[in-house]
């Protein structure tokens, strides 16, 4: 059985607190059945996790990875219903937004007059009596 020292691993990862999550990472995937890069020897989980670490014959990228997913609050299919959820909440309230400024922004309370096409001439205006501008509805 080979000997592993922190003084082995912090050659690898030169932070003791990055080499800490790495192996504990790596000696849980160890313990849910991923396959080892070196021979167990008799070794703990632990054990076998900072020998290949100090072996350099593990992706620490993967394990990183694997790390920040599992501090993530949400996965990735719920990352996706919250943003089908404030998709749709936002489309809810553009809707209650121009529906309630619709009839103030285009109609009678503009000031204008709202007409069809075939009544108003070529240069794009209509005539309004200014009476009915003027007159308090």
């Amino acid at each position: 059985m080979a000997r592993v020292t922190v003084e082995d691993c912090i050659e690898r990862i030169p932070n003791r607190f990055e080499l800490v999550l790495t192996a504990g990472q790596r000696a849980r995937a160890i313990q849910k059945g991923e396959l080892l890069t070196i021979d167990r020897d008799n070794d703990k989980n632990p054990v076998v996790a900072l020998r290949e670490i100090a072996a350099e014959t593990i992706d620490r990228d993967k394990i990183q990875d694997a790390i920040v997913r599992g501090l993530q609050r949400l996965n990735e299919r719920e990352e996706e219903v919250v943003a089908d959820e404030a998709a749709l909440e936002a489309k809810s309230e553009m809707d209650e937004f121009s529906s309630k400024y619709e009839a103030d922004l285009y109609g009678e309370n503009s000031g204008m007059q709202v007409g069809h096409s075939d009544d108003i001439d070529s240069t794009g205006f209509q005539d309004v009596d200014i009476n009915l501008l003027n007159s308090d509805d």
